[in-house]
């Protein structure tokens, strides 16, 4: 028989609503149409299940991730005693640890469709232990997941002494972006030097920018403008991100007015942190309990990029966490209180395309010519895969199966009410039918 494709998907369901068969060749989509007349090595039944790109993290901490509860749990929930218990346990980390560790969490993401993270790693230990273990892992899990590093001093490139040096090491041995923490600088203007100076540091080596900014309650903490200021000035725009963005949850509304134009001016892309970032901001609140947040709804109406990020999984600042992107979508949406269709739809995308474009990741989607990397999930579209936290049933990297989640099913056995129950039974145009 004629095998034309190594790998053919039928009657897939796309994120755009349409309904296509896809066929691979040689790990790239070769082809998206509706019933194409050909054979396969390998066919994928979808019968109308949707299947998306991969999903992608855009912000992340893998060489802290799996370490809860050492040396102790986070007594107060804050970010300040997170940092804190992270130094404690920096200088007990071994390089096997963190390679094991990471490896492990790169488990948890392939099987549940997340093929691409970027994440932070600690350059302030003067050994890179963390630097050369991820480095290490990077390269290990090449052929199924796209590791991104960014260069992070946690304790400050300013404050933590040598810390500035064992960046540019860092970029040195391989690290990818250049990133840095303003708001825990000893002072604003500090914080605001460490920016110009990381800026600049990147702008001279060809690289990308993704920095945690104004990581706090405080609405006076306003690195985010002094970011899009030298993003302007190098000619990065594009290339940038500043990640969190929590102070302009509570940031007085005709700055934020003034704000935003000069984000979306500058190219500067915006990463929130929904379980990271309601569980850690408001801790010094009573009530009301501000939960901290950025303004996702307002920075996409400006026309700025914005994704969602995992940020921790079981580590000094979060007790929780499987590497499900779906789950950080869908408390995106809620803390956002994004219910609209099309708003719903964009938290999707908060999660597959636009952390896509944030790490310029190459042949990403589903048209001929893409990488053929690819989610098979128990859900008819986006809305729905958010609502359910959909079953990966198939991930797919370069074309091959690499991951398989048997379906969610479940039988009742009531008075008058037996059988399987069917989640994706009721759709809204049903509803709405006349």
């Amino acid at each position: 028989m004629d095998t034309r494709y190594d790998l053919l998907l039928r009657d897939a369901a796309l994120p755009d609503g349409r309904r296509a068969d896809i066929a691979i060749v040689d790990g790239r989509i070769q082809a998206v149409e509706p019933q194409i007349p050909a054979a396969a090595a390998q066919e994928l039944a979808c019968d109308g299940h949707l299947v998306s790109p991969p999903f992608v993290d855009a912000h992340f901490h893998m060489d802290s991730s799996l370490t809860w509860g050492q040396p102790r749990v986070n007594a107060s929930g804050t970010l300040l005693e997170g940092i804190a218990l992270w130094g404690e346990l920096k200088p007990q980390l071994t390089q096997d640890t963190l390679v094991e560790r990471a490896l492990r969490y790169c488990d948890w993401a392939v099987a549940r469709g997340l093929l691409a993270v970027r994440s932070h790693v600690d350059v302030c230990d003067p050994r890179l232990l963390a630097v050369e273990a991820l480095l290490h892992v990077k390269e290990r899990v090449r052929p199924y997941l796209d590791l991104q590093l960014v260069a992070f001093p946690q304790d400050g490139v300013l404050r933590s002494p040598g810390a500035l040096a064992n960046l540019k090491r860092a970029l040195d041995l391989g690290v990818d972006v250049v990133g840095g923490i303003p708001h825990f600088e000893r002072t604003m203007e500090q914080g605001a030097e460490s920016v110009r100076i990381l800026c600049e540091l990147a702008a001279e080596r060809g690289l990308r920018v993704d920095m945690h900014c104004d990581e706090t309650d405080d609405p006076l903490s306003r690195h985010i403008e002094t970011l899009a200021f030298h993003t302007q000035r190098l000619g990065l725009g594009g290339r940038v991100a500043g990640s969190h963005l929590t102070s302009m949850h509570s940031m007085d509304n005709y700055y934020v007015s003034k704000l935003i134009p000069l984000i979306r001016e500058a190219g500067v892309a915006a990463i929130a942190n929904p379980l990271i970032n309601i569980t850690l901001q408001g801790r010094h609140d009573s009530y009301p309990k501000r939960r901290g947040m950025t303004r996702v709804p307002e920075l996409l109406a400006a026309g700025v990029d914005v994704a969602f990020g995992h940020d921790c999984v079981m580590d000094p600042w979060y007790p929780l966490g499987s590497g499900d992107m779906l789950e950080v979508a869908h408390m995106g949406l809620h803390v956002a209180q994004m219910t609209g269709h099309a708003a719903m739809r964009q938290c999707f995308e908060a999660v597959t395309a636009t952390p896509a474009r944030i790490l310029g990741l190459e042949g990403y989607g589903i048209a001929p010519g893409c990488q053929a990397d690819l989610v098979l999930l128990q859900a008819r579209d986006p809305v729905e895969a958010i609502r359910l936290r959909a079953t990966r049933l198939a991930v797919i990297r370069r074309g091959r199966v690499v991951a398989r989640t048997p379906a969610a099913v479940a039988t009742l056995d009531l008075p008058g009410r037996s059988g399987p129950v069917d989640w994706l039974a009721s759709r809204p145009e049903d509803w709405l039918a006349p």
